[in-house]
């Protein structure tokens, strides 16, 4: 079997700081990783407004407790593990995406951890690795998996550029532009099309 990785926000659930933004109405916290390509720049501006505005983990819980996977994600994802192994490579938080997890079938979630004091205040935010989607697709490449990657963003660039295949999955114009070698599609089944391309183009693995 090969191995699918899939960026989590914007390909199977949605942005989650958009809708913090949306349920407090802090326009500041609409930059997403759509917009800027330095993650810690993005983090530590996050981190700012939450602060000032006394924004606590509860609260963005909350907000997430009300979200779904995106429609027909849950869908894509059953189809897909019958004959792949998936890997959810995410910049997202534990403590934010495990309550989505079983909405997906539960799989494999590789992400960061929050820094939370007594009060629920978030006071910064703990890396898996650096550089983790690239290293995690390297890691997969190294047990003899080809590797297929989707994602939206640009912090889904680096992942996309290790795996023998990536793929932009509903990204925006702007990302899509910059990175213009990238096969774009905007559907779950044209993903499917394209990751059962770059199957099919693969020798065994093992």
């Amino acid at each position: 079997m090969h191995m699918l990785c899939l960026d989590l926000e914007g390909v199977l659930i949605p942005e989650i700081w958009l809708a913090v933004a949306a349920r407090t109405g802090h326009k500041e916290l609409e930059l997403t990783t759509r917009d800027m390509a330095n993650y810690d720049e993005l983090m530590q501006h996050r981190l700012r407004v939450l602060d000032r505005e006394g924004l606590k983990l509860p609260l963005i819980q909350d907000v997430i407790a009300g979200l779904e996977p995106l429609p027909g994600a849950a869908d894509f994802v059953a189809r897909m593990r019958q004959d792949f192994q998936i890997a959810i490579l995410s910049d997202t938080f534990y403590e934010f995406a495990m309550p989505l997890m079983p909405k997906l079938g539960m799989p494999t979630l590789l992400c960061h951890r929050l820094d939370v004091d007594s009060t629920g205040r978030i006071a910064g935010y703990r890396l898996r690795q650096p550089d983790p989607k690239r290293m995690a697709v390297r890691a997969f490449q190294s047990m003899r998996y080809k590797v297929v990657a989707a994602g939206d963003s640009y912090n889904d660039v680096p992942m996309l550029e290790e795996a023998d295949v990536g793929i932009f999955f509903s990204a925006p114009a702007n990302v899509r532009a910059d990175y213009p070698r990238f096969v774009g599609v905007d559907s779950y089944d044209g993903l499917a099309k394209q990751i059962w391309l770059a199957a099919k183009s693969f020798a065994s693995s093992f």
